[in-house]
């Protein structure tokens, strides 16, 4: 199995939910350092995780959680994976779950979909394989959906049409090139969140961590004289941390 974070720079773009919050993801796992190194590579797509050991705990965080992928493995030291998704899915959840296994019989493939999983991947694996298969899943899901069918992206009095590339505040237009709309566009989907200058040129420019942070700084200032010249700003900056895009007033 890989040890490293995925860490290509053309990976494809990062995802979030129809309301801008961070996509939760729950990983089930006895092996503390599979899910330690699954973590960080979830951590690194810039989703909220959780991790649980056992079955009895993997329960109880999704009731609290409410995630919206689950990484399972099938054998626990208490209950089976098998017992988690059918309790999970009791509950009335239908999140979507990725089971993990070193079984790669093709009765424990057939035995873990029918159970209700959604999809199977056998260890040894890679990172990148497991971060694949659950942008897929993610994004097939009905929690995303919403996010599919409305292109529109609204924080305050600040909107912007992932379709059509039209942003306006209070109703005037704004007129933005192609980096500050996606420059822009990052911030909104990640509203009241602190974005470090890596983050930002990870996913914007698609520079590894290596980058030029100075050229983030230079293009806050140009949005900022766009979007917030005259008004009351909505760009923040975070000292030692980074940047916020929230709401005025």
């Amino acid at each position: 199995m890989s040890t490293n974070a995925p860490a290509n720079p053309h990976r494809a773009p990062a995802i979030a939910k129809g309301d801008g919050s961070m996509v939760r993801v729950l990983v089930v796992d006895d092996e503390h350092s599979l899910t330690e190194l699954l973590k960080m590579a979830l951590k690194y797509e810039g989703w909220d995780v959780r991790t649980a050991s056992d079955g009895q705990s993997a329960v109880r965080i999704a009731r609290e959680f409410r995630p919206d992928a689950i990484v399972l493995d099938i054998m626990l030291p208490d209950i089976d994976g098998l017992e988690v998704l059918s309790r999970v899915r009791a509950e009335g959840t239908e999140t979507p779950v990725l089971f993990l296994t070193a079984k790669d019989s093709l009765d424990d493939r057939i035995a873990g979909l029918t159970a209700g999983g959604d999809d199977y991947v056998t260890k040894p694996f890679s990172l990148e394989e497991v971060v694949a298969r659950l942008r897929g899943l993610i994004r097939r899901s009905t929690l995303t959906l919403a996010q599919a069918k409305d292109p529109v992206l609204v924080v305050g009095d600040l909107t912007l049409d992932e379709d059509s590339y039209e942003v306006s505040r209070g109703g005037t237009p704004i007129e933005l090139t192609a980096t500050e709309f996606e420059l822009l566009r990052f911030l909104m989907r990640n509203p009241r969140r602190v974005l470090s200058k890596a983050q930002i040129l990870d996913r914007v420019w698609s520079y590894d961590f290596g980058g030029k942070e100075s050229v983030v700084e230079l293009y806050i200032s140009y949005l900022r004289k766009k979007i917030d010249a005259g008004r009351e700003p909505m760009i923040h900056t975070v000292r030692g941390a980074g940047y916020m895009l929230k709401a005025a007033g």
